[in-house]
């Protein structure tokens, strides 16, 4: 057979298979639309082909059971002996005798909080523990509103943003938010802690890059958890050092031929040291390396710069170069919640993909509207924050170095939470371990108490990490924490000053402290 006789075989072959087809009934659609789609897309064709051969391969392929036993069977006796060995974990840790005493003493406060206090014991207190720095929980303004609020909306939204929980109070409390601080836009949380938990990882995923301050508070650690991003950490406040590390990350995607995402995350006022950062130094290597800020300023919205408007007004620097400015409605605001200020797209892009918007209640109309009107007090008021600043020094004078020979304070001079910690010498002299600074700084919180004045102290822990985050471990020093308010008079704050370093003293020196834990003659 030659060449032409199988060329006519074929052919023949062909039309007797194509006149068969043809007598199935609606072979003519698909004939036309296969024509059709192979000249407008031959390789959607050849996809289509491939998907219908795999589609006829599975229905041909054998079935499998499920039933199959794949485990080891154990006897009734086995499973009762490992159940009886089997010991959960506890929920929480135990606590420890220094938890469990500062529990018993812990002391309850009957009615609202204020500059002064009544205690469950009966006992008025000069209260400096509380972050109402500017007593605007007694302001009648505020409380007008926010009973005029709850009459009119109720406790709670009792719903999501974005469904049914978002109402007119709470977007205008976005938009006095962004006008306030001088941002496009706002984004209101219903918790404080969550805010900048989320938005973190909102924006930072796998194979992204942070560089964060080592000295981050817990929320922001979470966050970074969160993400899966790539951590980078710099020394605290060294700038030197983070630009050293900036340039490392720099100069490794180069190598790699992989740009990512990039990001500095810190704070504005540190929560476990109380030290301010360098904005405009921040910023300036911002520029330099294309990186950019995530700024959590819990403790510094409404407490610095002129009207309170945060470290980008008190160092003046233009809020917008800031690419995510985070902050709490709570503390000096008096109302609840947090928030997240930038452009457009930023806040837009968190009302899908922020976990804590998405699948939290919305925050309470009374809420919003108290933060609403404190922002409009400060602002009127500008009065309010330079009496608060004011008592801020008049403290810090009373507990300043040469006043006080046992304690340091390591806050900015603005923050009115002043954090006071051992000094250096003390604790080498005496060998004074985390614990025993906690124990003879409760001893103070305590012997202050007894004097009338109520203060409380910084919980000396090790912020531990996770193993996404290496090396970015910080031991938070053991401090006493007084929160400075505008609500006390001057002699007031000056008499609770000299209170807190007699207390101070009288522990330092007391019988058996003095001698602690140093090493026998």
């Amino acid at each position: 057979m030659d060449l032409q006789d199988l060329q006519t075989r074929l052919n023949l072959f062909l039309d007797h298979a194509a006149t068969t087809f043809q007598k199935v009934p609606g072979s003519a659609v698909l004939i036309r639309y296969v024509r059709s789609s192979y000249q407008n897309d031959p390789v959607r064709s050849a996809i289509e082909l491939v998907l219908v051969i795999f589609f006829i391969r599975y229905l041909l392929s054998p079935s499998y059971s499920t039933s199959k036993v794949n485990y080891v069977k154990l006897t009734e006796d086995e499973i009762d002996e490992l159940v009886e060995e089997w010991t959960p974990e506890p929920l929480v840790a135990p606590l420890t005798p220094l938890e469990e005493t500062s529990l018993e003493k812990l002391p309850i406060l009957v009615g609202p909080s204020g500059p002064k206090s009544k205690l469950s014991t009966g006992k008025t207190v000069t209260n400096l523990a509380s972050y109402n720095f500017y007593n605007l929980n007694a302001n009648e303004q505020i409380k007008e509103k926010a009973i005029a609020t709850l009459r009119t909306y109720g406790v709670g939204p009792c719903g999501p943003p974005q469904f049914y929980g978002t109402q007119d109070v709470h977007m205008k409390a976005e938009a006095d938010i962004a006008s306030y601080l001088g941002t496009e836009k706002c984004i209101v949380y219903a918790q404080a802690f969550s805010a900048i938990s989320s938005v973190i990882p909102a924006f930072c995923k796998r194979g992204d890059v942070i560089v964060a301050d080592r000295a981050v508070n817990y929320s922001i650690r979470r966050g970074l958890e969160i993400s899966r991003s790539n951590i980078r950490w710099y020394n605290h406040n060294d700038f030197e050092d983070l630009e050293q590390v900036m340039r490392g990350v720099v100069a490794e995607q180069k190598k790699k031929g992989k740009l990512t995402r990039r990001f500095i995350v810190t704070e504005g006022l540190f929560e476990t040291c109380g030290d301010m950062n360098n904005l405009p130094k921040l910023v300036e290597l911002k520029e330099k390396y294309k990186f950019r800020i995530i700024l959590d300023e819990t403790w510094s919205f409404g407490v610095l710069g002129r009207t309170g408007r945060g470290l980008t007004e008190h160092q003046n620097v233009d809020p917008t170069q800031i690419d995510m400015i985070v902050g709490s409605l709570a503390g000096p605001l008096c109302a609840g919640g947090g928030f997240c200020a930038g452009d457009g797209d930023v806040v837009e892009h968190q009302r899908i993909a922020a976990a804590a918007y998405t699948f939290s209640a919305a925050l309470p109309a009374m809420l919003a509207m108290t933060a609403s009107e404190s922002l409009n007090v400060l602002q009127s008021n500008p009065e309010i924050l330079a009496g608060c600043r004011e008592n801020v020094r008049l403290l810090r004078g009373q507990l300043a170095e040469g006043r006080s020979e046992w304690v340091v304070c390591t806050s900015a001079a603005e923050n009115p939470v002043q954090l006071l910690v051992l000094r250096e010498e003390v604790v080498r002299a005496r060998r004074l371990g985390l614990e025993d600074q906690e124990r003879l700084l409760q001893e103070c919180v305590d012997e202050a108490l007894a004097n009338g004045v109520l203060i409380t102290r910084l919980k000396g822990m090790s912020i531990s990490t996770h193993n996404s985050l290496k090396d970015g471990s910080w031991i938070v020093q053991p401090a006493l924490k007084v929160c400075v308010t505008s609500g006390l008079s001057k002699k007031d704050i000056e008499k609770a000053g000299q209170t807190i370093r007699h207390a101070i003293t009288k522990v330092m020196t007391k019988k058996g402290n003095n001698k602690l834990n140093l090493p026998a003659a």
